[in-house]
């Protein structure tokens, strides 16, 4: 059923702003890699929309989740270490760590409603420097970056978010399952230029346009996720 709404969501629906806090775990001791980081906030944000809880109208997680996948999706992403980053883990959500980086998604809320333990973490702060990832894992889902737009961790973080839950109402049952096995294990990587404007207009690919509320004009092509993979 939710893939169903993020298939055709209706932003006329939308009457109050939601959104879906991503937490990055940033300690002072040990940063992760930013590409790691950002492979784990979008394997976390599309776990929790397929989620049993969230998939079907049964479901705990699914009158949120609905209501914010008939609006924008947006996200905020949120940097945590120590003691607030364990406090998030008792927040409805799901963590995914690849290779030492950790990201929470929680389920979405009424932003005037977020909770205390969130709201009180940083929103800036959460650059990493560029590092250069290794060859993509098998079964994971490329995610590639726009390589003419500089985005924070956090921003980039979001826009992964989007794109993997946007892919997924493409992809069939079995590839979902396959996926799912992997825990939504996703590469995301910066293309050529070349690269990026062969795939663009293309059919079989998904895109990811940032509604410019941050860093990035409105309309911007900010990912691009191939469905066949």
């Amino acid at each position: 059923m939710i893939l169903e709404l993020i298939a055709s969501r209706n932003y006329a629906t939308e009457t109050a702003v939601r959104a879906m806090p991503l937490v990055l775990r940033l300690e002072k001791s040990v940063l992760p890699s930013r590409t790691s980081l950002l492979e784990a906030a979008a394997a976390a944000a599309v776990a929790v929309c397929l989620d049993d809880r969230s998939a079907f109208p049964d479901g705990e997680w699914y009158p949120e989740v609905s209501a914010w996948v008939s609006g924008r999706i947006r996200k905020v992403s949120r940097r945590a270490r120590g003691a607030h980053w364990d406090a998030v883990q008792a927040l409805p959500g799901i963590t995914i760590t690849v290779d030492g980086a950790s990201v929470r998604a929680l389920v979405p809320s009424l932003v005037s409603e977020t909770p205390r333990e969130v709201a009180r973490l940083q929103i800036s702060g959460s650059e990493l420097p560029v590092d250069v990832p290794g060859p993509v894992p098998p079964g994971a889902r490329v995610l590639y970056l726009n390589p003419r737009v500089e985005m924070t961790a956090g921003k980039a973080a979001a826009q992964v978010g989007h794109a993997s839950m946007l892919l997924a109402p493409h992809l069939s049952t079995a590839a979902r399952a396959e996926w799912a096995a992997l825990s939504y294990r996703c590469a995301v990587r910066t293309p050529s230029v070349a690269l990026w404007d062969s795939l663009v207009h293309r059919c079989d690919v998904v895109a990811v346009r940032d509604a410019g509320f941050t860093e990035v004009e409105p309309g911007t092509t900010t990912v691009l996720a191939p469905i066949d993979g």
